[in-house]
């Protein structure tokens, strides 16, 4: 299954998918920011979901300077993950989360090269995130795509040149 992703805008088409699996596979706090809600997936954190969401609908451009992809594998929807301009002209920063069901499969590293793709497209020169020593996928997804990692106690920095030549599978 490694490599058999597309990524896909998300809008309003595929924005109650995606709520679907994050409500079913995910912990808010692993894929949103904190909201004042009821605990779990209560009715007033749904929409708050899905009002993160449509905030970066217009896109690098826009107001959140954010494009949010859905990550589909199999033609469903199984994560997101997100590319946001940085304050440094030509970096972006990329965050992403996957459906427990999706986790372990190669889906992270072939979501992530394709975003990679997505920020050359967009002029981009360089691909950032930031992520903790404990979050072994999301380490993982990085080095494998070539990612330059610098760790500051628990914290975790990564820098994707996109000139470079990527690592080959």
């Amino acid at each position: 299954m490694a490599g058999a992703v597309r990524l896909e805008p998300v809008d309003e088409r595929n924005l109650e998918s995606l709520l679907s699996v994050a409500a079913a596979e995910a912990e808010p706090g692993d894929v949103m920011p904190p909201v004042e809600a009821p605990a779990g997936w209560s009715l007033a954190r749904r929409e708050a979901f899905r009002e993160f969401h449509r905030a970066s609908f217009a896109g690098l451009d826009g107001p959140t300077r954010t494009r949010m992809y859905a990550i589909l594998s199999g033609g469903e929807v199984v994560g997101m993950i997100r590319m946001s301009r940085c304050d440094e002209p030509g970096v972006a920063e990329t965050g992403m989360w996957l459906g427990a069901s999706a986790r372990g499969q190669g889906l992270g590293a072939a979501a992530l090269r394709e975003l990679l793709n997505a920020a050359a497209a967009a002029g981009m020169r360089a691909v950032v995130a930031d992520t903790t020593r404990d979050n072994a996928g999301a380490v993982q997804v990085l080095k494998k795509c070539g990612a330059k990692l610098l760790e500051d106690g628990d914290k975790v920095h990564a820098e994707i040149c996109l000139d470079a030549t990527p690592p080959a599978f």
